[in-house]
């Protein structure tokens, strides 16, 4: 089992102008955080910086896309000595229907969708908010490796459950993160 391992988490944005910010709370205690980001709005190479608290004086862990342009190149998960935990991609070409992500981590490989093929079209061609958005992540294997549900709320609020214990909590929350800022746009 990863010393990292966080089987239940929920994943909060909070309001705020230029940026996306997110809460990542335990899912036994939900006045627990366990670590707060924050996501420039627009930024063309993102990287985002998890932290302990709201002073972020400590970093956590953070993810970094690979390449300002090439949709497809991915992102670096990092812990808080930015050594490489895992990895994540959408998968544009997949995406066009449904949306395709790809995750790697030490031991393991997989890939989420969107859970509903329904679901997935509707919000491709309405602009209906708050829809409820589900993706399962199964391993090489079969196997769930995680998954994250959006629910159907103002702001939006995740709950990300990893039922592998492989699956550092941090890469699941950097791809939660992910998830909402790529799919916002």
């Amino acid at each position: 089992m990863s010393v990292d391992h966080v089987p239940l988490f929920f994943l909060r944005q909070k309001f705020a102008m230029t940026t996306n910010r997110y809460e990542v709370v335990a899912g036994d205690n939900e006045a627990r955080i366990i670590a707060l980001a924050e996501q420039k709005r627009f930024a063309l190479k993102e990287e985002v910086t998890f932290y302990s608290d709201a002073s972020r004086s400590q970093p956590v862990f953070s993810f970094k896309a690979r390449a300002v342009m090439d949709l497809n190149s991915g992102y670096d998960v990092f812990d808080e000595q930015r050594q490489q935990i895992g990895f994540f991609r959408k998968d544009f070409g997949a995406s066009l229907l449904r949306s395709t992500f790809h995750v790697e981590g030490p031991g393991y490989a997989g890939t989420g969708q969107e859970r509903s093929q329904l679901v997935a079209l509707v919000r491709r061609f309405t602009e209906i908010p708050f829809l409820p958005i589900h993706f399962d992540y199964v391993g090489s294997d079969g196997q769930p490796l995680l998954s994250v549900e959006r629910q159907g709320t103002v702001r939006d609020r995740y709950t990300v459950r990893v039922p592998d214990p492989r699956v550092d909590y941090r890469v699941a929350a950097a791809i939660a993160v992910a998830m909402d800022a790529l799919m916002s746009r």
